[in-house]
């Protein structure tokens, strides 16, 4: 990763420390624009099942509140620190996810969470994080021997285990898919070889197209038999034929969409939250967003997600050392799949794969995994040095 050094015209001579501001407006404005979209969203639901339409808005302001305390203290210690915990982060995601055997509880159908003191958490989110810092912590120790083939396994090797563990025990596909996409993009990144990662895109989408070929063979001998990940498949293929079940959720998300139009019906004016969406607040967040915001809103928020993922890039390349710089890579990796994801989701663009919108799904572990990770991306950006021009010059 090259080191560069910032120049900026300033009136006393030294180096400054450098303050992304630009980065903590956007992180902020998404959060309080997700607390907007999530009370708008959630308010009915909430009013019928719990009596209190600010329920789900309360439970995330508190854990936007813990994330951001959380960020500005990651933010002031050394980012160094993290390299020397990547293993004790590694053994800890995988203790927090074989946890879930014994202790899961489970909720909507899946078993995914752990419960600590009445306070609900999804060893998923520690797992993408210990994934980012312990890729990172090794794409230092091997250097240049990362290029090789005995290098990228091992660098593979972590994030294979918890994504392997996560879909096993967890049944969480989407999840273990973001931890593989993760070091991926990381070791995209750190080797410049790139045919090799070429031959590898173009085997994973010949795997998915036989999957679904295969899907389809299953389909026409015996529908019945089919697990729910291959009736998601057929849905996505032709929604209209599951309008009634697997696609329900996905049609209506196209209808708030549609009826949205340029700039929508008015914060609050959703219908499609009026109990067609189910759990709107999660991931199909979005289409509440174009139904009420329209067009011109849903673009607001990509532009601002494109910003952030563009300042992530200027401290990654400014980083001072290679560490940091994996660092920010892996944290940009995670949330730009992640949106790519629930937006290919909710747009029927990909099969149905439960992938929440960062910063403004409803979710508190996953908002406070994510502020972490800023607060991670603040670090190394505090590493960087402005050097001081002389202003008489």
């Amino acid at each position: 990763m090259p080191e560069r050094v910032l120049k900026r015209s300033v009136r006393v001579q030294g180096a400054e420390v450098f303050r992304d501001y630009t980065l903590i407006f956007v992180v902020l404005f998404l959060l309080a624009l997700g607390l907007v979209m999530l009370y708008s969203t959630s308010s009915y639901e909430a009013a019928l099942q719990f009596g209190d339409s600010a329920y789900y808005l309360k439970k995330q302001l508190f854990s936007t509140v813990i994330g951001l305390l959380v960020m500005l203290l990651v933010s002031v210690l050394p980012y160094r620190l993290w390299g020397r915990l990547a293993t004790p982060a590694f053994a800890l995601a995988v203790i927090l996810i074989l946890a879930i055997i014994p202790f899961g509880v489970e909720s909507r159908g899946a078993k995914r969470w752990l419960y600590f003191f009445g306070v609900s958490f999804q060893p998923a989110e520690a797992a993408k994080l210990a994934t980012i810092v312990v890729a990172a912590a090794m794409i230092e120790r091997l250097g240049s021997l990362v290029k090789t083939l005995r290098g990228m396994i091992l660098v593979f090797l972590p994030p294979v285990i918890l994504s392997f563990m996560l879909y096993k025990i967890t049944r969480n596909l989407s999840s273990a898919m973001i931890v593989m996409a993760i070091v991926a993009c990381m070791v995209f990144v750190s080797v410049p070889d790139y045919k090799r990662f070429v031959l590898l895109a173009v085997a994973v989408a010949a795997a998915g197209a036989l999957w679904i070929f295969m899907t389809l063979r299953s389909a026409q001998a015996a529908e019945d038999t089919l697990n729910f990940r291959g009736n998601r498949i057929l849905a996505w293929l032709d929604p209209q034929a599951y309008a009634d079940d697997t696609a329900f959720q996905t049609l209506q998300s196209l209808y708030a969409i549609g009826s949205g139009g340029l700039f929508g019906k008015g914060l609050g004016q959703s219908m499609q939250k009026l109990g067609y969406i189910p759990e709107a607040q999660n991931d199909m967040i979005f289409s509440i967003i174009c139904e009420e915001l329209g067009l011109f809103g849903a673009i607001c928020i990509i532009l601002l997600f494109i910003i952030m993922i563009w300042r992530f890039i200027f401290i990654a390349n400014n980083a001072v050392d290679l560490f940091g710089a994996m660092l920010v890579v892996g944290v940009t990796g995670h949330i730009a799949v992640q949106v790519i994801l629930n937006l290919a989701v909710v747009t029927n663009t990909i099969p149905n794969t439960g992938v929440t919108l960062p910063f403004i799904s409803y979710g508190g572990t996953s908002v406070l995994f994510l502020l972490f990770e800023v607060g991670l991306v603040l670090s190394v950006a505090r590493g960087i040095r402005l050097k001081a021009i002389d202003s008489t010059q």
